[in-house]
């Protein structure tokens, strides 16, 4: 499979697709349902197809997300998934990408990151390509009751840094937005900000990474503000001296297999006491991708653990290309864009080892085609234990080769 850079950037891919359904699986340990599977296989595809993306729940049962083709233009919609009080769920495509003119696409095409709310419910997530300059965009959805509004905040100039949004947005305290820019083929990644001013937003470019250290993960934000995130061969961290200057520390390089991995990719998340965690998509003993913590110690100073190096076997993953996240017990989920039985991905679960520094891995599912595959987004926990994601490929019309379903897995 290709790397996630394949599927998250420089696609363009001819999309066909399903309209349909919750489609239980045969029980395992772990029970895996599509919730939906994406496209019609007369071409039309306009509910969406290939979604990259997590899901963003709204504390009402219902998710949001994106697909990065079908839709009305073809070029990537924003949907909602809300149960239907039945058996199975409501997919509603809140937006389609492109409008014109002549195919220009000035809102933006192929959205490949999730979406965030605000405090009052507008939804907020970055398009690829297209915009004003071609290099993409920082979107809003606004909704009404007539429907949502999309509102360009950001146009992408290219230049040094400043194209190709591909990750997760995230706010601070005040509002501001933080996000990263991928720079395919060898150009500069970037952090940037755009803070809310009079008559719109204004964009900045705060870090600029290097010459092929564009990022495929997103931004965390600790308590006082700093800012964590990726390059291609590092985690870094961003320190603010509050008057609109950053000053960045290089925290772990990645030296890659055997003893570390390579390739981050995914946003790192926080534990309780303030420790990283993250993933690559190569590199570890089996160089098939790890699960690593970094641990915060004196001075600034961070130590890396390695949890769990991939085989890309029947009974593992391989390559995991989002970040993970926790329950309340301190177990670890996150998902494989390869490996598993059938080679199609998987879904994993760490778990600490009592009394040792050590987690012994599970696969949960191995996806085989016909319920997705290729899942290259991370997992949403509920309170009930359920995870749930997006695969970009596959679904139950397995003559299809595209589409992607929204999936749960049932512990």
């Amino acid at each position: 499979m290709p790397r996630l850079v394949a599927i998250r950037g420089a696609l363009r891919l001819t999309a066909i697709f399903t309209l349909l359904l919750v489609a239980a699986r045969p029980a395992h340990a772990q029970t895996e349902t599509v919730l939906y599977s994406f496209g019609l296989f007369d071409g039309s595809y306009p509910d969406g197809a290939q979604p990259t993306s997590s899901l963003t729940p709204d504390g009402a049962g219902n998710f949001y997300g994106t697909t990065a083709d079908g839709g009305l233009w073809g070029y990537g919609t924003v949907f909602e998934l809300s149960p239907n009080g039945g058996e199975g769920w409501t997919q509603t495509v809140l937006y389609s990408f492109c409008p014109d003119p002549k195919l220009g696409c000035p809102d933006g095409w192929e959205p490949l990151s999730a979406v965030i709310f605000d405090k009052v419910g507008n939804l907020y997530g970055t398009a690829y390509e297209g915009g004003a300059h071609g290099y993409g965009v920082v979107f809003e959805l606004s909704p009404s009751q007539t429907g949502w509004t999309q509102t360009v905040l950001y146009n992408f100039p290219g230049g040094t840094g400043a194209a190709y949004p591909v990750n997760d947005l995230v706010f601070d305290a005040a509002g501001n937005l933080y996000g990263t820019t991928c720079a395919p083929g060898g150009a500069q990644g970037s952090v940037f900000t755009l803070s809310p001013s009079v008559g719109g937003w204004t964009g900045q470019m705060i870090y600029n990474m290097g010459a092929n250290q564009g990022t495929l993960g997103g931004l965390t934000i600790d308590g006082v503000g700093n800012i964590y995130g990726i390059s291609a061969t590092t985690a870094f961290k961003l320190s603010s001296d509050g008057n609109g200057s950053w000053t960045p520390t290089v925290i772990h390089t990645f030296a890659g297999a055997p003893k570390d991995g390579a390739g981050p990719e995914g946003n790192l998340v926080f534990d309780k006491v303030g420790n990283l965690y993250g993933t690559t998509w190569s590199g570890g003993h089996y160089n098939y991708g790890t699960v690593y913590e970094l641990v915060a110690g004196k001075k600034g100073k961070w130590a890396e653990r390695i949890l769990h190096s991939f085989k890309n076997a029947p009974k593992d993953g391989g390559e995991p290309a989002a970040g993970v996240v926790f329950d309340s017990a301190g177990n670890i989920y996150g998902t494989t864009e390869d490996g598993g039985k059938y080679q199609y991905g998987s879904v994993y679960k760490l778990t600490p080892v009592a009394g040792k520094e050590v987690y012994s891995e599970k696969v949960l599912w191995s996806f085989d085609n016909t319920d997705g595959e290729y899942p290259v987004a991370g997992l949403t926990l509920d309170s009930a234990g359920n995870l749930y994601g997006t695969t970009s490929f596959g679904g139950p019309q397995a003559q299809r080769p595209f589409g992607g379903v929204v999936f749960e897995v049932t512990p």
